[in-house]
């Protein structure tokens, strides 16, 4: 008996300032959205439970231990969960490319005749634009298939 007092002292000791848990969980529908936000609103230390279906996160606010929060995610959702993933701000700050504040013209010479493009685009990102839409289609398309493996389980 004393030994289990003594941890949950140390854990006590441990957690004294809240934690920022961001967790990234896929969410089709509603449904998946308030069976994620459920899982974690009912743990001890929670103080706030953000989601976001848009971008497919869980923030957590509170006195917890992010593994705890991701496990019981996992467990009581069926669903794959995992850490959002985050960069140190020195690292982020290395990798940044550099803008000039006015891009130079460049001449393309695969385009047509006359053709000018900004300097800092390149062909491969103008044509992205035009493929985005049909994978966004597909992607609203298949979220409720029975061919989907991670098709929303609640509809």
């Amino acid at each position: 008996m004393p030994h289990t007092r003594i941890k949950k002292r140390l854990h006590n000791i441990k957690m004294k300032h809240p934690q920022i848990v961001e967790i990234k969980v896929r969410m089709d529908c509603e449904g998946c959205e308030r069976r994620v936000r459920k899982s974690v609103e009912g743990m001890k230390g929670v103080t706030k439970v953000e989601v976001e279906r848009k971008k497919q996160s869980l923030l957590v606010t509170g006195y917890v231990d992010p593994d705890e929060v991701l496990d019981r995610v996992r467990q009581r959702t069926g669903k794959k969960a995992e850490m959002w993933p985050s960069l140190p701000y020195d690292v982020v700050e290395r990798s940044r490319p550099y803008i000039t504040a006015t891009p130079e013209y460049v001449y393309d010479k695969q385009a047509p005749v006359g053709y000018v493009r900004k300097g800092h685009e390149s062909p491969e990102t103008s044509n992205m634009a035009l493929n985005s839409s049909s994978a966004t289609e597909v992607k609203y398309t298949t979220a409720f298939s029975d061919d989907n493996p991670n098709a929303c389980l609640v509809m």
